[in-house]
């Protein structure tokens, strides 16, 4: 790989673009209603504007990591932003709900050729020791994306209409085009080896149908999609293509997920606890219903609510990255773990229907301080010690992990406050709901005493 002589102006580069993946799979959820009168679509079509960038997101992210391995990570970075430039245009041009679908799938294509390459970049431009700091930039950028959805989103389509959230893309996308063109070094593969094909169509179907069975499981009411067809068949098949993707890759000669990656210790639990973790922050979307349902706040005046944490989050996050080792990070995670399951605990503890939003600012602040000392040490602890040949493949693995995580979680919290619903008042299903967050992020905690420090977490 040929040297840079500042790695932090090629990191910046690369994570303009991841910046704008991330905000684009929130900010199309609050133009929902106004897609939905434009286009004249039923709710159900509108809803899978959303659903099939996820969908093709998640199950492309594994593949996408090794491809990056074979064929470069600059070269896929470059595929995967041309791609979801290209789908973005297509996304604001359409005049139907049917090539809107279609475009927001080829946009899924495009991000996930390009999210794990950037954690993949880190490893490949920065030693182990600087890696934290990178990794903080990362999940800084992340943060700050999880403000700039909602806000950007309201403010675009209240006063120049939906299809400029993605028209919005396109100057972006050049800029950054550009900007990775030049600035970010190019490498050759880092093996030459063959390209597991069984081991892709086993992983993304896998992926797939487990994505869409939980996505679509509540709108379903978790029975019959079609004919013989049932979100529980869906599941199923999930689990057995899976297992059969498990046990293809141990005979695989040139396997999408190494051995090597398995055993090692820190990143098998480090995945383990992003899970969790993604799992624990899909119950975000809970805050955003009781802002919205309970204390009748417009989608944009709750987005400002809640942008406190989502910039805490993002500045902590740059700050603690700095900090992150080897020796410190796991110390590090648990003491976020702590202080996010601390601010979850003071929001149910204050989230009641006559107070006002401004009581749960500093819970909220709390909240995205915990977060923000969770994610470099957290990336740190799976891929800041792992061997440069591995990166895009433990990159798709770590990508994949935390998309799914938040999936489950998503479909997991849904379903819990609609069994509430049945019972109980808004206000009080939702606060209730936020205890499963609670009780998921005592289990990272738990999962954390099993990490490896020092020279131990080199060790795999």
């Amino acid at each position: 790989m040929t040297t840079t002589r500042n790695p932090w102006i090629a990191l910046g580069a690369l994570c303009l673009g991841f910046f704008m993946i991330m905000v684009d799979t929130t900010i199309v959820n609050i133009a929902v209603p106004v897609i939905l009168e434009d286009l004249r679509a039923g709710l159900d079509q509108v809803l899978w504007v959303a659903n099939a960038y996820v969908l093709v997101y998640a199950a492309l992210l594994v593949a996408a990591g090794r491809l990056g391995d074979l064929l470069g990570q600059k070269r896929m970075y470059l595929a995967g932003l041309v791609v979801f430039t290209v789908a973005s245009a297509w996304c604001g041009l359409v005049d139907s709900i049917g090539p809107l679908i279609a475009a927001r799938a080829l946009q899924g294509l495009g991000a996930a050729l390009l999210t794990p390459q950037t954690t993949a970049f880190i490893a490949l431009l920065f030693p182990p020791e600087r890696r934290g700091a990178a990794y903080g930039m990362w999940s800084g950028v992340a943060g700050l994306a999880t403000i700039a959805g909602p806000l950007l989103g309201g403010l675009v389509v209240t006063r120049y209409g939906w299809q400029w959230l993605f028209f919005i893309n396109v100057p972006v996308g050049a800029v950054c085009l550009v900007m990775v063109t030049f600035l970010v070094p190019s490498q050759r593969s880092v093996r030459r080896t063959g390209l597991d094909l069984p081991g892709i169509l086993l992983v993304c179907a896998g992926l797939l149908a487990l994505s869409f069975g939980l996505l679509e499981g509540e709108r379903y009411d978790w029975g019959t999609i079609t004919g013989p067809l049932s979100i529980p068949l869906v599941l199923a098949g999930a689990v057995v293509l899976l297992g059969l993707f498990a046990f293809q890759q141990r005979r695989s000669r040139h396997p999408l997920i190494p051995g090597t990656l398995l055993v090692c210790r820190n990143f098998t639990l480090a995945n383990g606890i992003v899970a969790i973790v993604s799992f624990a922050m899909a119950g975000n979307l809970l805050l955003t219903l009781y802002l919205q349902a309970a204390l009748g706040l417009s989608p944009l005046r709750a987005g400002l609510t809640t942008a406190p944490l989502s910039a805490a989050f993002g500045v902590v996050g740059i700050v603690v990255g700095r900090r992150s080792n080897a020796d410190n990070s796991k110390s590090l995670l648990i003491r976020g773990l702590i202080v996010y399951a601390a601010g979850l605990v003071g929001t149910v503890a204050l989230a009641r229907p006559d107070i006002t939003a401004w009581w749960l600012l500093l819970s909220m602040l709390v909240c995205g301080v915990g977060l923000g000392c969770v994610m470099a040490p957290m990336s740190n602890l799976a891929m800041g010690q792992l061997d440069r040949t591995l990166a895009g493949a433990a990159s798709g693995v770590y990508n994949t992990t935390r998309q799914v995580g938040n999936v489950l979680g998503s479909a997991a919290i849904g379903a819990l406050l609609q069994g509430l619903l049945a019972h109980r008042g808004l206000a009080s299903a939702l606060r209730l709901a936020m205890v499963l967050p609670i009780v998921m992020l005592l289990a990272a905690i738990m999962c954390c005493l099993g990490l490896r420090r020092g020279a131990d977490a080199r060790a795999c």
